[in-house]
């Protein structure tokens, strides 16, 4: 995976998470999408779709906007 692609981390303030999002920043990873329980709330299907329908337009308009 390239250094600088969009990495998604869920519960980047837990333990779990936390040793994830420093492992790959120790490797030289810095472009991290990181959301809290009240910015995004995982347990509500319809935001979660919403939240990455989201990502996914604003990753292909960079792409086309790139051409």
């Amino acid at each position: 995976m390239e250094k600088d692609a969009k990495i998604y981390i869920a519960g980047h303030r837990g333990l779990a998470g936390s040793a994830i999002l420093r492992g790959l920043q120790s490797r030289g990873y810095n472009n991290f999408i990181l959301k809290t329980h009240n910015e995004l709330d995982l347990t509500r299907q319809s935001d979660v779709e919403r939240f990455f329908e989201e990502l996914r337009r604003r990753i292909a308009n960079r792409i086309f906007n790139s051409l």
